[in-house]
C-alpha cells in the first residue's frame, strides 16, 4: 500500500542523469568535473563556525517552529533594507517564518494551499516550463493538475501567466514564479511581478516567489515580489516569498531560509509545519541570523561569480545561445539535443552537465522547451570553471 500519486512523478533529474551516463566511461587523462548540480563550492563564511560554537549549548533544545525572535527580526530587517520597503511593511512575527532550506518548504506549500477542489473542479498549479522539480512534486502530491507555462526566448524566459485561459485560472490555487530563474537566469521586471500579483488576487490563488538566487546578479539587484507588493500599496495578500542562504552565502548544508508574506498564510504555514517538525536547530538559526545581517561576504561571493561569467563570455563569445545571465549562476546553452550532448561531453571531456530535457515537459503545443538546452552550473572556483568551460566549448565546436 502506498500513495499512488507517486506514480505521477519521474525520478529526480540527477537520478535520471546517472542512469543516462551509467554505461559511458570518461577519458582517463582528464579529471571528471561535475557542472550539473547547483551546489555552491565557494568557501562558506567563517562566522558560521564562530556562531555554531558560541551556541553549542543549544544543541540539546528543541527549536520552536516559529524560530527565534532574533532570527525573524533579522529576516524582516534584511527584506526591508534589500527592497527599500516601508519601515512597518514586514512584521517579524506575522509575516516571516524560518524554514529548513527552501526546497522542503516549497514542496510543503502544496499541502498548505491546494484544496481537494476549486470551483467544483480539480485544482491547478501553474509553474514555469522549464521548472524546478519540486514545483511539480508539490502539485502532483497535492492532487492538483500541473500546468506548464512556457518560459522561452520569445518571452525573455519569464512565463506570462496572463496568457493562461480563464477556465484554468479559475481553478488555479498555486503559482510558482522563480526570479532570477532556474535554469535561464532571467529576471522578472517590476511590471511583470505586479501583473502576476494582480492576477493572483483576481483569481484568488497564491503566488509564490522563489527568490533563492536573488543575491547573485550581473548588474542591478533583481526586483523582488514583496517589493512589487509594496509598490502596489495593497499589502501582502495572496503572496509568499521564499529565500535561503544556500546561494547567497554558499551555505547549502546549513539548510537555513525563510518564507515571508501574507500573514494569514504564514500563520497557517506555522501550524502545518508544527506537525511536520521541519525546523532549524537553534545553533543553526543563530549562525543564519548572523549571515542575514552581514553583506560583506555576499558582495565577495557575487564578485567571484561575475569573474566566472566574464570568462564564460570570453570563451563562448555568443555561440550556442550564450548570454550573460541577469541573475543566478547557471548557463543555459542551446546545443540541439540535450541528452545526446550530455553524453558526448561526458564521453569526450569528463564534463557532467544536466540535460534541459530533464527540466521541462511538453506543453499543449507538444513542445518541451528544455530539450535543446543543457544547464551548466558555474559553482566551482574560477580556474576549475574556466578549464571546464574551455574543454566544453572545444567539444561543442567540433560537434556543431
Amino acid at each position: 500500500m502506498y500513495n499512488s500519486r507517486l506514480d505521477g512523478l519521474t525520478d529526480y533529474p540527477f537520478q535520471r542523469l546517472n542512469a543516462l551516463l551509467a554505461d559511458i566511461t570518461p577519458p582517463e587523462d582528464v579529471a571528471p568535473l561535475a557542472m550539473s548540480i547547483g551546489e555552491p563550492q565557494h568557501p562558506a563564511p567563517d562566522l558560521i563556525h564562530d556562531e555554531l560554537a558560541r551556541h553549542a549549548k543549544d544543541w540539546n533544545k528543541y527549536p520552536p517552529t516559529a524560530g527565534t525572535k532574533t532570527y525573524r527580526t533579522a529576516v524582516a530587517e534584511w527584506l526591508t533594507q534589500r527592497y527599500a520597503l516601508p519601515a512597518d511593511f514586514i512584521d517579524p512575527d506575522k509575516n516571516t517564518l524560518p524554514v529548513a532550506g527552501t526546497r522542503e518548504a516549497l514542496f510543503m506549500a502544496g499541502e498548505l494551499v491546494v484544496p481537494p477542489e476549486k470551483n467544483g473542479r480539480v485544482p491547478t498549479v501553474l509553474m514555469p516550463n522549464p521548472f524546478y522539480q519540486v514545483y511539480l512534486g508539490a502539485a502532483v502530491m497535492a492532487g492538483a493538475e500541473p500546468v506548464f507555462v512556457p518560459a522561452t526566448k520569445d518571452n525573455g524566459f519569464i512565463p506570462n501567466f496572463q496568457e493562461i485561459e480563464s477556465d484554468i485560472l479559475d481553478r488555479t490555487t498555486l503559482t510558482y514564479l522563480c526570479s532570477p530563474a532556474n535554469p535561464q537566469g532571467s529576471v522578472a521586471t517590476l511590471e511583470q511581478l505586479q501583473n502576476a500579483i494582480s492576477l493572483a488576487r483576481k483569481h484568488d490563488f497564491v503566488l509564490i516567489g522563489d527568490e533563492c538566487y536573488s543575491e547573485i546578479y550581473s548588474d542591478a539587484p533583481p526586483t523582488g515580489l514583496i517589493e512589487a507588493c509594496a509598490s502596489l500599496g495593497d499589502g501582502l495578500q495572496n503572496v509568499l516569498v521564499f529565500n535561503s542562504l544556500s546561494k547567497r552565502s554558499s551555505a547549502p548544508g546549513l539548510r537555513a531560509g525563510f518564507v515571508a508574506g501574507d500573514s494569514g498564510l504564514i500563520e497557517k504555514f506555522r501550524r502545518l509545519r508544527s506537525h511536520a517538525g521541519a525546523v532549524q536547530p537553534l545553533p543553526v538559526m543563530a549562525a543564519a541570523t548572523a549571515l542575514w545581517r552581514d553583506e560583506s561576504h555576499v558582495e565577495k561571493n557575487r564578485a567571484l561569480y561575475q569573474q566566472k561569467f566574464d570568462d564564460a563570455e570570453n570563451i563562448f563569445d555568443g555561440r550556442f545561445g550564450f548570454s550573460k545571465p541577469a541573475g543566478g549562476f547557471f548557463q543555459w546553452l542551446d546545443v540541439g539535443d540535450s541528452c545526446e550532448t550530455t553524453k558526448t561531453l561526458w564521453r569526450e571531456g569528463g564534463i557532467k552537465v544536466l540535460p534541459g530535457a530533464y527540466l521541462s515537459r511538453a506543453g499543449t503545443d507538444g513542445v518541451s522547451p528544455g530539450d535543446q538546452f543543457i544547464r551548466v552550473a558555474l559553482v566551482h572556483d574560477q580556474e576549475t570553471t574556466k578549464t571546464g568551460l574551455t574543454r566544453m566549448f572545444e567539444i561543442l565546436s567540433k560537434k556543431d
